[in-house]
């Protein structure tokens, strides 16, 4: 039974199946606090890195915290408790735990954010949308942002939007213009997905699902119907893929998901 592993063996289960030599440029997915030798005896899995999470991994006893979104985005200039990235920083430390994240790296593989995406949805024949040049997995799988795929069967616009809003469990969706036609070619992106629209329309995509859209990208055009599920909806199963992932390989250990629901938008 493992009672003890470092955290750094515990991260390598996890970038098997994402590298964080694929994140984007901008990202910054791997250990955000703490040493990757340090002994860890749980593991807390959750979206986000916000102080009820940290409370209930002290409260359960897990020292390692593993999320999609990482805890530090940019450089802190300063650590003050009164300020929202720095109080999370400083419990952290207090509490000697180790924080680590798989974001944009297990966005953009298969079996992660997008492809549980296309899972909820019932798609099939699925590819990624936005392939990188040159980069494949372990597998041979070409790597990029947001995946592709069809329904056997066209879906007319309105059930179309039943099936969305049953699959991401939100009573609302925002969308652009609806289309005047059946939905059988899908796009989808987990979270801020907007910069993908291009691709979506390449790829053929009657719909294209992501997260974030702001006013003016509803201006679309008529052949594809822009659809926001919302951030937190849109990437909420990758915690359960991590969660998995690391009970395949080491299933005596102390793995959680958090009990929590931490989605910071609330819906009137």
């Amino acid at each position: 039974m493992h009672n003890k592993m470092k955290a750094k063996e515990v991260a390598a289960i996890l970038e098997e199946f994402a590298p964080c030599s694929f994140q984007e440029s901008w990202d910054n997915a791997g250990f955000c606090i703490g040493s990757p030798e340090q002994e860890v005896t749980g593991v807390l899995l959750g979206l986000d890195c916000t102080e009820s999470l940290l409370d209930e991994a002290v409260a359960c006893g897990a020292n390692l915290i593993i999320t999609h979104h990482p805890m530090i985005f940019q450089g802190l200039k300063k650590i003050h408790p009164d300020d929202n990235v720095g109080r999370l920083v400083y419990k952290a430390i207090q509490h000697n735990l180790v924080v680590y994240s798989a974001h944009t790296n297990a966005d953009k593989v298969f079996g992660g954010v997008s492809d549980w995406m296309m899972d909820r949805l019932g798609l099939t024949d699925c590819q990624i949308l936005d392939p990188e040049v040159g980069v494949q997995d372990a597998s041979g799988r070409p790597v990029g942002l947001g995946m592709v795929g069809n329904w056997a069967e066209p879906v007319a616009p309105e059930a179309f939007l039943e099936r969305v809003k049953t699959a991401f469990g939100t009573p609302c969706l925002r969308a652009s213009a609806p289309l005047n036609r059946p939905i059988r070619r899908v796009a989808v992106c987990g979270g801020s997905g907007t910069s993908l629209l291009a691709a979506a329309r390449r790829a053929g995509a009657d719909a294209f699902l992501c997260g974030d859209v702001s006013y003016h990208h509803f201006f679309t055009d008529e052949q594809l119907w822009l659809v926001d599920v919302g951030h937190f909806e849109s990437e909420i199963g990758i915690v359960d893929r991590f969660f998995t992932i690391l009970q395949e390989k080491i299933s005596n250990f102390a793995v959680r998901k958090t009990a929590k629901t931490n989605n910071p938008v609330y819906y009137y």
